[in-house]
């Protein structure tokens, strides 16, 4: 019999996928929510540094309250691992997708329904944090090397580092190029749409292809 765990897209391609994800999101919070990150961590806690130095244009709040947010996703995400990551890969991956979807959907309604008002910026930001942060402590525990999701620093390193130019074999370099690709595509698509569209349609995008992954996914790599 077909080993069931293989059925739908291997993890590298939902990966990938999910990497450009987080460039529509970080596009969404950063140019409409208020110069805040709420999938990239790594850059957030720099401009909580910056709004604490009172550099203009930047929010103590907002982006607390991301990094509040993605805290508590990585904890539940991170209960859902030790619960649910022993057994099927396959399983696991579509519930939390499942869960990514449906809560990134709930920014985009919230976004379509109340536009501009203050609370609803502090929903997007708690909602879509929350969201990656429960994606993070999955992937991390999934392990599948150099697609972390949200963060390039150590693929760019990998990149250079392991590339002929650097006495490496460069192996990995497809692998690492196209999550790089995979990110810029985003983030470019996210900003013309924030741009031109508002944050209702990248956010409803987002959900959609989180959907599509938790229907798609495999267990393999």
């Amino acid at each position: 019999m077909p080993d069931p765990e293989a059925r739908g897209l291997r993890l590298v391609l939902v990966l990938l996928a999910l990497t450009v994800v987080s460039g529509l999101i970080d596009a969404v919070s950063y140019l409409g929510l208020g110069r805040v990150f709420t999938a990239n961590m790594t850059g957030n806690v720099v401009v909580l540094g910056f709004a604490a130095a009172g550099a203009p244009g930047f929010s103590v709040p907002h982006t607390a309250t991301s990094l509040a947010s993605f805290l508590a996703g990585a904890v539940v995400g991170g209960r859902a691992a030790a619960r649910f990551g022993g057994g099927s890969r396959r399983r696991w991956a579509r519930l939390t997708l499942a869960a990514e979807a449906a809560l990134v959907g709930l920014s985009a309604a919230a976004a379509f329904a109340w536009p501009g008002r203050a609370g609803t910026v502090y929903a997007l930001i708690a909602l879509t944090a929350f969201a990656m942060g429960v994606r993070n402590a999955t992937v991390r525990r999934l392990g599948v090397p150099d697609l972390t999701t949200t963060v390039l620093t150590m693929t760019l390193t990998g990149l250079a580092a392991d590339s002929r130019l650097g006495n490496g074999t460069g192996h990995r370099s497809p692998r690492r190029t196209a999550s790089v690709v995979a990110m810029l595509g985003g983030a470019f698509l996210g900003a013309w749409l924030v741009l031109h569209h508002g944050l209702g349609i990248p956010l409803l995008m987002a959900a959609v292809a989180s959907a599509v992954l938790a229907v798609a996914a495999s267990g393999t790599e």
